[in-house]
């Protein structure tokens, strides 16, 4: 069967209109932000040897999400790289310094995710990862449980991952060998989420 323009057209506008009536009829996303008082992200690394952890005290995280409706649900984090604190003011400046995170030139980390994904054990957010001005592909899986707190929505996301620091230019110098900090970096979060 040959279809022509003047079939085409209706067509397409059909499939517009069905398009957009299932859209409509999608349930609607939240839209939650940090509750940084009751939120934290760690990170953990190994140094000559030992285990060590730290945490990022600031950040900021906007979160829409609706479980019935994944295809409308985006993730964004922003770190400040400068609020790094691993319980030692000697090593915290070194992670700051211009060999590691170089806070000075790159004040902020950032992951975006524009897809949302349903897992055996939850959800991976699927974005792009920037630390030290370098974007890679990123997958962040977690766990989300909605809440109510004053007959307002609220929710509990956490999960944890890992990266490898050099892939992202973490460690210039002398810092580019691994044999007293590892490569690897562990990353855990547990956020409180407010619906605004």
């Amino acid at each position: 069967m040959i279809v022509t323009s003047s079939v085409r057209a209706p067509l397409l506008a059909t499939a517009l209109l069905a398009a957009r009536a299932a859209a409509a009829d999608a349930p609607a996303v939240t839209h939650y932000v940090l509750d940084p008082a009751r939120s934290s992200l760690e990170f953990n690394f190994l140094q000559a040897g030992a285990h060590n952890k730290g945490r990022f005290r600031t950040l900021q995280v906007s979160l829409d999400f609706s479980s019935d409706n994944l295809a409308a649900s985006r993730l964004d984090v922003t770190i400040e790289t400068n609020s790094v604190d691993t319980g030692d003011q000697e090593r915290d400046d070194t992670l700051r310094s211009a060999d590691l995170l170089a806070v000075a030139k790159f004040p902020q980390a950032h992951f975006a995710a524009a897809k949302i994904e349903r897992t055996a054990a939850g959800y991976d957010a699927i974005g792009k990862l920037t630390i030290r001005g370098v974007t890679r592909d990123a997958h962040l899986p977690f766990t989300f449980k909605a809440a109510s707190e004053n007959g307002a929505p609220a929710g509990y996301m956490s999960g944890k991952t890992s990266l490898r620091r050099l892939d992202y230019g973490v460690g210039q110098g002398d810092w580019k060998a691994t044999d007293q900090v590892g490569n690897d970096v562990g990353v855990s979060f547990a956020l409180r989420l407010a619906a605004h």
